[in-house]
């Protein structure tokens, strides 16, 4: 069994009144935004003018609060900055108690930081995107709901509270990805999205049940104390039934059809999805449950391989989808699943992924938000073979896109290049033929990105136009441009802040116990890892400008081979969910409705039929008549008295 490092199994420090009001009152993180929705969702109609902007306004305060909490945080010693903030019990059944108590320390406070700064720029971004919209009280409401329960989830201190959290995100997805419920494809989808994350979330479930019932816990410091004594075999189910959760809710194979559907919600919500809260919780969940991996290598193992596949996977859809809100989100399965792969190295790949998560959460915002600029700007359409010339247009959106877009796939020194070299890195790092062959994925899963963004650009911004007539391209308001500056911001410098240095590995290392990758710009340069990654990022590049930008794209995707087909049609996950459970499950509960209406009910009503005639027969005999009584005695004691002749 994995050796474990003693603080991943330390108690946290318990918040007291002598501590900071800032840090004591850690709630009001969650509370801010919750009273927001509260307020919309109860307040009615009378909230509809002022109830955008105070929706807008409590992120941005639970962001400021966030800040305070950081710096309160890096007030303090290593080892103290993990701390337990109690707040209340919420039930307890003999000597088990659930309770509402938060824990507040390097890798939650990363989160909250990226879902109220990100979540508060997606508000600000859909004061002018839904301006129009009559139930934009309702949507903002929803939004609120979102981050909140978001921040429950990252916020918990024990898995009982982290699925509270957990279920409360599906919850807030299924109202905003149906939030035009009255379009059929809307409602089909966030029902989609809601049914395949229960999955999920049945796994999650079962895997704090084990942990209860097994370990005898389900507060995370407890569970990682008990890991050491616990069997390979436990260890092993509660791992790949929370990679199963994980699975869900950010979109990995098998469980990965519901996220290209979720594009039929508002694209502010595609951005909160993809960017900076439900897709990143799968992450949080196996670095925050990493004590467990490491004691079951081979739950590890199957992290990491799940991770790459998809990555490719998503690479590979993203490639071949023309809706560029459906790119994009082939793009985020592929991002996500690269993190999950990296979570799966253990303390060498914590850093890393969390690095690129919180990059992610910059350049794909700008990018979702960017698309949708660029619909407002195009009457709604997203198919990318009618956009074209869109750069001279839409200055802005082409630049803070093209910024995300250099991001993303590696631009060296830009934020993507640092987080994405470092998984790199640390894949290599690992060692063994493990190693090798995972680190050889990243590297094609980089190539993939550069080719599908590239594609993406070029067919959106560069080349001649190609819209339709009475489309009039124009740049969007300054409500929806100014946060795609400041995420484009981030895009460019956020990530050399977090990985020179080592200093957000130093951060996070006193409670993951992530390893100091020693990440140097110049062996980024020199490695063969490193010069394979800019090799691939030129080829890819140069692909993309060879088949979308060198000659003219035609308007209508022409008929492709089997790869390109299979590709367009998301790899056929949906025909195979299809073919493996929706399908034997119609079968099954015909086959159930038969055994029901033949068996079941036939049995009870044969047994009701058969008391119903034989009452109704003897109830013949009840005439009312003394003669016929008298008869029947009559003809009775003649047959006992014959009786009784004859055998005496």
């Amino acid at each position: 069994m994995t050796q474990h490092h003693a603080y991943l199994a330390a108690e946290p420090v318990v918040a007291t009144a002598a501590d900071s009001a800032v840090l004591s009152n850690a709630w009001l993180l969650i509370a801010l935004p919750l009273v927001g929705a509260a307020i919309l969702l109860l307040g009615g109609r009378r909230t509809n003018g002022w109830g955008p902007l105070l929706a807008t306004a409590l992120p941005v305060a639970s962001f400021v609060w966030a800040v305070l909490v950081l710096f309160d945080l890096l007030g303090r010693s290593g080892a103290e900055r993990s701390v337990s903030v109690p707040v209340y019990e919420w039930f307890a059944v003999e000597s088990f108690s659930a309770r509402i108590d938060l824990l507040i320390d390097p890798l939650s406070i990363t989160f909250v930081l990226l879902i109220t700064f990100v979540g508060s720029l997606i508000h600000v971004y859909s004061l002018g995107y839904m301006a129009e919209d009559p139930e934009k009280r309702r949507f903002f409401a929803y939004l609120n709901l979102f981050v909140a329960a978001m921040l429950v989830l990252v916020l918990a201190d024990n898995f009982v509270l982290l699925f509270l959290g957990w279920e409360a995100v599906g919850l807030a997805s299924y109202l905003l990805i149906g939030f035009w419920q009255y379009k059929p494809s809307a409602a089909t989808a966030a029902k989609k999205a809601f049914l395949i994350n229960r999955v999920g979330d049945i796994g999650l479930l079962i895997a704090i049940m084990i942990m209860f019932t097994v370990l005898g816990a389900v507060s995370f410091s407890d569970v990682f104390a008990a890991v050491p004594g616990a069997s390979d075999g436990v260890l092993l189910a509660i791992g790949l039934l929370l990679l199963l959760g994980a699975c869900g809710k950010s979109a990995q194979l098998p469980l990965q059809a519901w996220l290209l559907d979720a594009m039929e919600g508002p694209t502010p919500v595609s951005a909160l999805i993809h960017a900076a809260t439900m897709v990143t919780a799968g992450v949080y969940l196996i670095v925050r449950a990493g004590p467990i991996f490491e004691g079951a290598p081979v739950a590890q193992l199957v992290v990491m391989t799940v991770g790459a596949a998809t990555m490719l996977a998503g690479g590979i859809i993203a490639s071949a989808k023309d809706d560029i809100k459906k790119s994009l989100a082939g793009s985020t399965m592929s991002q996500i699943g690269m993190m999950v792969m990296a979570a799966g190295l253990g303390p060498i790949g914590y850093a890393a992924a969390i690095a690129h998560l919180v990059t992610h959460g910059f350049f794909k915002a700008g990018l979702f938000l960017g698309a949708g600029s660029v619909m407002h700007g195009m009457n709604d359409g997203v198919d990318m073979r009618r956009y074209g010339g869109l750069a001279s247009k839409m200055p802005i959106t082409f630049a803070t896109f093209g910024l995300g877009y250099l991001a993303i796939i590696g631009v060296p020194l830009l934020s993507g290049w640092w987080t994405k070299e470092s998984i790199i890195s640390a894949t290599f790092g690992y060692g063994g033929t493990v190693g090798l062959v995972f680190g050889s994925l990243v590297v094609l899963g980089a190539a993939l990105t550069a080719f599908y963004m590239s594609r993406m650009v070029f067919m959106t911004f560069l080349g001649k136009k190609r819209w339709d007539e009475g489309v009039h391209p124009h740049e969007s308001p300054v409500s929806m441009t100014a946060p795609m500056v400041a995420l484009s911001i981030g895009s460019i410098a956020l990530g050399g802040f977090l990985v020179a240095g080592d200093r957000f590995a130093a951060f996070l290392q006193p409670v993951t116990g992530a390893e100091l990758p020693h990440f140097t710009v110049g062996h980024a340069f020199t490695s063969p890892y490193g010069i394979a990654a800019l090799v691939v990022l030129v080829l890819g590049v140069a692909l993309a400008w060879a088949m979308y930008l060198r000659k003219p794209v035609p308007s209508t995707a022409p008929k492709g081979n089997l790869v390109t087909v299979a590709a367009s049609n998301e790899l056929y996950g949906n025909e195979i969910n299809e073919g493996l459970f929706m399908r034997p499950g119609q079968v099954l509960t015909k086959v159930l409705l038969v055994v029901e209406d033949k068996v079941i009910d036939g049995a009870v009503n044969g047994i009701g039929t058969g008391v119903r005639d034989s009452s109704q027969g003897l109830g013949r005999t009840q005439t009312g008549f003394a003669r016929t009584y008298a008869l029947t005695m009559l003809i009775g004691a003649v047959i006992v008295a014959a009786t009784l002749a004859v055998r005496f």
